[in-house]
């Protein structure tokens, strides 16, 4: 007659009725039997309640394997138990303080330990007629009799690393209210285990595990195309890598493109305008005059110097027919009175300038003519400009750590202050090479746009300016300047 077959239940909430089949298939229910809860001192249920508070307590991963194959022993009693895990192989040993990886035992029992996985997922009891013959032959040399077999659940966040069982053997067979006793146990087990479960972040072994159990997953088990982690995390890949337009910001404002820049022409003191800021002028038209009374008495003085050359020349003229020695003073005499005439002339052409016309029609570009009256200029000193109406383009300053790619025609949108949700738009002129300086002691590029349309802004609103790139990552577009501040800071 055959020894009993115990069957186990899953995980029942507590140690609860269960059917044992006998060898003969007349079925009995476990509250026949004597139930552990019901005995004599609740000794097993004090035990389970015993261990379950030692296993929350447990300092380390050491301590609970030490538990599972030792102190399971306050539940059913029995001679031999290993604690195995599919992915990292014999964990503990009753018994045995370091288990040799290489020795026979160790290698024989993985290889059961792996055909029961496989055979049966479930809590079961069982013995050599479950194995195959090559395993079966050595059974009697290296265990005893009956083995229960308590499986243990993958962790949620690597499962086949985490997944395992405790195997618990002895010379008599395994009773219901023991197997469901070592059932409940070893849920609570299972739950410390995996509070303290830290799967090795650079294992190989454990990143081909998470991909199986990614592509391949158990029976029951969510499918990898139906998780909502994994569809985020894709949305979020997607969005990093999504092209978008490479901009940066700078100041700007609109200028006048061709202007005709009005310098002072002559050194002196400027004594009146004639035009006011942005005023519209026609050619040759005065626009500021300068203080002729210098100008004119140097001129007078010249003139003077001129008419004295030209009597001591007619009168050395006279001398010369008796005297040849005056005769010989006559060409000194005439390089004086062209030496004077030259100054005149250009004396009288310098008053000519004191007042300065409009080369062409156009608005006055000035700041404040009051400022310019009565002050000293020198020559080439710009005072102010002519810009004609629709001669306007952009013009930004890009900060040197905001240099971008841009290439000719560009796109960019001026959007003004005075306007800020009708941006002026326009194509990129020119860059400068260098970087130059600005009045507020900053370095930064010049940038020059042509406008696509007439606009009605008046030249010399500011705004800011919006440039447009190349398509770049969305990523390298949010990482940009942290990383390019981090490289400055740190000298990456």
């Amino acid at each position: 007659m055959s020894e009993p077959v115990t069957r186990v239940p899953e995980r029942p909430a507590m140690p609860a009725p269960v059917r044992v089949e006998q060898s003969t298939g007349a079925p009995a229910t476990a509250a026949a039997a004597a139930n552990p809860v019901n005995g004599p001192g609740n000794s097993p249920l004090a035990a389970l309640l015993d261990l379950s508070r030692r296993a929350r307590h447990a300092r380390d991963m050491a301590e609970l394997a030490f538990m599972a194959v030792n102190d399971s022993h306050a539940l059913a009693p029995y001679r031999q138990s290993a604690l195995w895990f599919e992915g990292t192989g014999l964990r503990t040993l009753s018994g045995v303080v370091q288990i040799e990886a290489n020795a026979p035992y160790a290698q024989w029992l993985e290889r059961v330990f792996r055909h029961v996985s496989i055979a049966n997922k479930r809590p079961h009891a069982f013995d050599k007629s479950d194995l195959p013959e090559d395993l079966a032959q050595d059974w009697d040399e290296w265990l005893p009799a009956h083995a229960m077999w308590l499986p243990l659940a993958a962790a949620r966040n690597i499962k086949s690393s985490s997944r395992g069982a405790l195997v618990l053997l002895r010379d008599v067979p395994w009773t219901e209210q023991e197997a469901s006793l070592l059932v409940e146990w070893m849920d609570v087990w299972n739950h410390a285990w995996h509070a303290r479960f830290r799967p090795p972040m650079f294992s190989w072994h454990v990143w081909r595990l998470r991909l199986k159990s990614f592509l391949k997953p158990e029976e029951g088990a969510q499918r990898w195309y139906k998780s909502r982690p994994l569809w985020i995390g894709l949305a979020l890949l997607a969005l990093l890598f999504f092209p978008v337009r490479l901009t940066v910001l700078a100041p700007g404002e609109l200028v006048p493109a061709k202007p005709a820049v009005i310098r002072s022409p002559l050194e002196g003191v400027i004594e009146s305008f004639a035009v006011r800021p942005n005023q519209m002028v026609a050619k040759d038209q005065v626009l500021f005059s300068y203080d002729e009374a210098l100008i004119g008495s140097r001129l007078e003085v010249a003139r003077q110097n001129m008419a004295t050359a030209e009597a001591e020349y007619r009168q050395t003229t006279q001398q010369a027919l008796s005297d040849m020695k005056s005769k010989a003073q006559l060409s000194l005499l005439t390089g004086k009175i062209e030496e004077k005439r030259a100054e005149v002339e250009y004396l009288t052409e310098q008053l000519s300038r004191a007042r300065v016309l409009a080369p062409q029609a156009g608005m006055a570009l000035v700041d404040d003519p009051t400022e310019w009256i009565g002050r000293p200029v020198s020559v080439g000193e710009r005072v102010m400009r002519i810009a004609a109406p629709d001669d306007k383009e952009i013009e930004a300053w890009v900060a040197m750590g905001d240099a971008i790619p841009l290439e000719e025609g560009a796109q960019i949108s001026l959007y003004l202050n005075a306007s800020p949700l009708s941006p002026v738009k326009a194509t990129l002129r020119y860059i400068s090479h260098d970087a130059l300086q600005r009045p507020d002691g900053s370095y930064a590029y010049r940038v020059r746009a042509k406008l696509d349309d007439t606009t009605q802004h008046r030249v010399g609103l500011k705004g800011t300016a919006k440039l447009y790139g190349g398509h770049v990552p969305f990523s390298y577009w949010l990482m940009r300047r942290p990383l390019a501040t981090i490289r400055s800071t740190l000298g990456l």
